[in-house]
Formats: C-alpha cells, sequence, structure tokens
C-alpha cells in the first residue's frame, strides 16, 4: 500500500481598515500566478489600503505578500528552498528569483508539488533545491525577499528572521490583529 502525505495550507488576508484589521480566510484553488494572487489581495482591499495575504505550508515555511493599491506587491519567505517545493510557494519563490509567472505550465507543472521531495544536503551542511530547468537556479535554504516588508507596521526585520512555529500568529500579535487573525484559523 503506498501512502501518501496531504499538504496541509493555511491562507487568510488581513485587510488594513480606518478601524483596524480585518482577517478573512481565503481559499487558493483558483490561484496559479503571483498575479492571481495580487488580485485577490486587491479584492480585499479598503480604499486602496494595506492587505496582507498570509500563506503557510504546516510548519515547514510561511510567506507574506503585502499589497498597496496598484503598486507592485513586496514579497517574504521564510524559507525559499521549502516554498519552492510547494504549490504556493513556489509562486511567491517564482517571483524572487525573476521567473515568468504568466506562464502557467512554468508554474505549477514543473514541480512534483505533493510536499514530500527534499534538496539534496550540500558538503557545507545547508540544503538546496534545484528548480526547474526554465528557472536555472538554485534555491538556498533561508528567508528570501522583501526583510522590511512588515517593519513600518510594527515588526521590524530582525523580529521577522526570528521567526519560527507559529510564525503567522506572532506577525498578527506585531501588528495588533492577532485576535482578528484567530477568527478565520
Amino acid at each position: 500500500m503506498i501512502s501518501g502525505r496531504v499538504t496541509v495550507y493555511f491562507a487568510a488576508l488581513l485587510a488594513r481598515t480606518h478601524d483596524g484589521w480585518e482577517a478573512s480566510d481565503t481559499e487558493l484553488d483558483d490561484v496559479e500566478t503571483l498575479s492571481d494572487l495580487t488580485d485577490l489581495a486587491r479584492e480585499a482591499s479598503v480604499d486602496e489600503d494595506t492587505v496582507l495575504v498570509f500563506i503557510e505550508q504546516e510548519d515547514a515555511w510561511f510567506g507574506v505578500l503585502r499589497v498597496e493599491g496598484e503598486e507592485d506587491p513586496r514579497i517574504f519567505v521564510s524559507d525559499a528552498a521549502a516554498a519552492a517545493r510547494s504549490s504556493y510557494g513556489e509562486i511567491l519563490t517564482n517571483e524572487l528569483l525573476g521567473g515568468d509567472d504568466d506562464d502557467p505550465a512554468a508554474d505549477l507543472d514543473a514541480l512534483d508539488l505533493d510536499g514530500t521531495e527534499d534538496g539534496e544536503p550540500e558538503e557545507d551542511g545547508t540544503d538546496t533545491v534545484d528548480l526547474p530547468a526554465q528557472a536555472g537556479e538554485t534555491v538556498p535554504t533561508g528567508p528570501a525577499g522583501d526583510r522590511e516588508i512588515l517593519a513600518d507596521l510594527g515588526l521590524s526585520e530582525k523580529e521577522l528572521l526570528a521567526l519560527e512555529t507559529d510564525a503567522l500568529s506572532e506577525i498578527a500579535d506585531a501588528l495588533g490583529a492577532g485576535e482578528v487573525l484567530e477568527t478565520v484559523r
């Protein structure tokens, strides 16, 4: 008997309003590109204010996408190598590495997305993941993207990089949105 592993994601939107933060859980089933994810965030925006998209795969990695009006989205992932091996994390890391976000063949179908694959340890003890041929990159283990993505909202780069398990709750607490996020968890 072959046993498969089910990958569990948590995704939520936090939209800043005049009265504070509003949270909503979100389904990512129709999200295939960064553009799709950005559009989803913009739809939740109130008066083109800040919207944060939180994505977490179990305790493997978390990502934050920040959208403000029509500005380009800002992205942070806690572990680029782990994120690159997962369907939704690959969308974020592809953008960070300069991949082609609008080529569906380069997105979800290019990786085995069951979340069970692992990079081979390098001789220096770090893990890397070879991305699909079109990316032509090796992704190092560790944080990637905009490390100051939340600095102006109350979470410094140092605090962001120190987060491990239950990171999204800690981020929400730092932003004053902990209780709001818990309503959709």
